[in-house]
């Protein structure tokens, strides 16, 4: 089923006030997961089921929040802050993600900064304009 860019955006605000018992003034396209909007870790894995089943697709947690996988690496990590090799890398698994601002400041923990609704938005925009 073909969707439109502000379908998609009724339904992954849909799907963070389900999963995050937000009010639906608070899911804007700059809020942030954990932020703005409260999520922590485990919520990550609902967020994901369910838009799996909105969306008809299968999403790779990896693929949509890969933090975990960059944070373990210390050729990624060095000092508390994304490294040049970390910030390629995470260019590569988060195209999805405007990362501009974080590249003047890679301190690995506002990483979580990075996990917005827009970036939601463009990954699943991606995702089915690919299938």
């Amino acid at each position: 089923m073909a969707m439109n860019r502000d379908e998609i955006i009724q339904q992954v605000q849909e799907v963070l006030i389900d999963a995050l018992g937000v009010d639906d003034d608070e899911v804007t396209n700059e809020a942030t997961l954990m932020g703005d909007l409260g999520a922590e870790s485990i919520d990550f894995l609902d967020i994901v089921f369910r838009l799996e089943k909105t969306f008809g697709i299968k999403i790779p947690r990896e693929e949509l929040f890969p933090a975990e996988n960059l944070m373990n690496n210390p050729d990624f990590v060095q000092n508390g802050k994304l490294t040049e090799k970390g910030l390629a890398e995470l260019r590569e698994k988060m195209p999805h993600t405007d990362i501009t601002g974080f590249v003047d400041d890679p301190d690995i923990n506002k990483l979580g900064d990075l996990f917005t609704v827009n970036a939601i938005v463009n990954y699943i925009e991606g995702k089915l304009n690919a299938a």
